[in-house]
């Protein structure tokens, strides 16, 4: 196996779990030795200095059983019932096991609107941001509690793919009930064969390897993580799905088991950036001076002291256009600050933003991680 298709060459790893994994179905208990085991994987993660974020299935199968729901489909306001009541169990089983490695558990709900609004999917990136600077494991969900049909991602194999994006994570993870991708179905063909790595773009060929959405894979089904994939390799995140049935899922992945690894063509940064450069639609313009020219073109933020003047209408985390002087395109990025807050504290030191503004936000009118430069 080369080396880019090894968990220890990730930075910062989104981890799926399926509720198959993590819930006994019957009595609604949390697989307690498996999550243990787990857990000891994170460890293992942290140690080598990687960020991991989990996204997580089971409250609404932990939760159904506390409230002595029948057997079968729920009903939506059923399903939200036992989301809340079982999220809190879930939980309260992450805290206690992580916190024997001394790691600290950041609960986070998300609806498919936190992923498409511009200002909420701002506000949720800089959050996680935010969590996984300070050594805290974010524990992600879809707010099942609140989220109706029209509104829900539907399964977390695409919400773990959106959340990668959203915080530009390098790898994600799907823990499954099978071991990846195969020619064909393995459970109705002795001969499939696994597909050890996916490269660049999912192809009609290998979208017909995934079968009927709910083909061998029995959770979300293998389409929707191609779905997944998909997302994930747009993004510049490779992706992998293994069998995470056995304990030390992650363990397994490092020493070779069987996975398949999909591969994209960029990186998380630079996937990130043509996406700033081209699929946005500018709101209004930041010109800059000599100064700031200069510092963007070395690779540094855009500092409020180096803008001269504010053009247009635009809200926090709309895209803007970074002009010179004499109005020449130099970029196009994510602006931090809505042109009023801009307009205040152009020209002004960091140090001075508080003053000016009344409260405390970024140094960078626009960090570098949302810059594109021409």
């Amino acid at each position: 196996m080369s080396t880019i298709n090894k968990l220890s060459a990730a930075k910062r790893i989104v981890i799926k779990i399926g509720s198959t994994l993590l819930v006994d179905p019957e009595r609604g208990t949390v697989h307690r030795k498996w999550l243990e085991a787990l857990a000891e994987d994170l460890a293992a993660c942290r140690a080598q200095g990687q960020q991991v974020v989990i996204v997580s299935s089971g409250a609404i199968a932990v939760g159904r059983r506390h409230l002595e729901l029948p057997d079968g489909k729920l009903r939506l306001e059923e399903s939200q019932a036992a989301a809340a009541t079982g999220m809190i169990r879930l939980a309260h089983a992450y805290q206690e096991v992580l916190a024997h490695h001394d790691m600290t558990v950041a609960q986070v709900l998300v609806t498919l609107d936190d992923s498409e609004s511009r200002r909420r999917y701002l506000n949720a990136r800089n959050t996680l941001e935010t969590l996984l600077k300070l050594g805290a494991v974010p524990l992600i969900n879809e707010n099942d509690t609140v989220a109706t049909d029209e509104i829900r991602f539907g399964d977390n194999d695409r919400l773990a793919a959106r959340v990668g994006a959203m915080i530009s994570a390098d790898t994600l993870v799907l823990l499954s009930n099978i071991d990846g991708l195969y020619d064909r179905d393995p459970r109705q063909f002795e001969g499939a064969k696994l597909v050890p790595v996916v490269s660049g773009d999912i192809s009609a060929d290998i979208q017909s390897m995934a079968g009927t959405s709910k083909s061998y894979d029995g959770s979300g089904g293998m389409v929707t993580k191609l779905e997944a994939a998909r997302i994930a390799m747009g993004a510049g995140m490779r992706m992998v799905i293994t069998d995470g049935t056995s304990p030390h899922p992650l363990r397994r992945i490092e020493n070779g088991g069987p996975c398949t690894w999909f591969t994209p063509d960029a990186t998380p940064k630079t996937a990130r950036k043509r996406w700033i450069a081209g699929a946005l639609k500018p709101s209004g313009e930041i010109i800059v001076d000599d100064g700031a020219l200069k510092a963007l073109q070395s690779g540094k933020s855009l500092l409020p002291a180096g803008v001269v003047r504010i053009s247009g209408r635009f809200e926090r985390g709309d895209a803007v256009v970074v002009k010179t002087n004499d109005g020449r395109e130099i970029g196009r990025g994510l602006s931090a600050y809505s042109s009023d807050d801009a307009s205040r504290i152009m020209g002004n030191k960091t140090s001075e933003i508080e003053t000016l503004l009344g409260y405390r936000g970024r140094d960078e009118m626009i960090h570098r991680d949302d810059l594109a430069l021409n």
